[in-house]
């Protein structure tokens, strides 16, 4: 079987079957640190919706719709078929401008942001990384080759 996929006898393409590689080499780590920030930010944020919600809603809500984002796109990169890569790279995007939106806000308009998020400070609490993995992983997908399929 090629690696670029198998059709049906109707002619459409089998999604089930890896068609790149984002999945290999150091898309495994790129993909293990998204799982990473998927445990720690749905950890972070189911903890602090839980006990302190009425204390910073806006900046714990952001919590999770980041956990969200981080489970989201691990799934997709795990999965490696075109469309789950089309899809993790829109939620890529997407993290990558939440990342900057929320870093600034919380800079320029710290009381908004009374606690800290994982996108907080561009990610300061977390060596900086939601900055830094995004852009690694647009860069990644786009290395491998995974868009130009299908």
């Amino acid at each position: 079987m090629s690696d670029k996929g198998a059709a049906d006898p109707g002619g459409a393409r089998d999604e089930s079957v890896r068609s790149h590689r984002v999945d290999r080499g150091p898309g495994r780590l790129i993909i293990a640190v998204y799982a990473l920030f998927a445990v720690a930010a749905s950890s972070r944020s189911l903890v602090q919706i839980a006990t302190r919600f009425d204390e910073a809603p806006l900046a714990y809500a952001l919590s999770a719709a980041s956990a969200v984002l981080y489970v989201v796109i691990t799934g997709c990169l795990l999965r490696a078929t075109s469309r789950a890569v089309r899809l993790a790279s829109a939620l890529i995007v997407v993290e990558l401008v939440g990342v900057v939106v929320v870093g600034t806000l919380s800079i320029v308009d710290p009381e908004a942001f009374p606690d800290q998020t994982v996108w907080s400070s561009f990610g300061a609490g977390y060596l900086l990384l939601p900055l830094v993995l995004p852009v690694v992983g647009l860069l990644w997908i786009r290395r491998s080759g995974a868009l130009a399929v299908g």
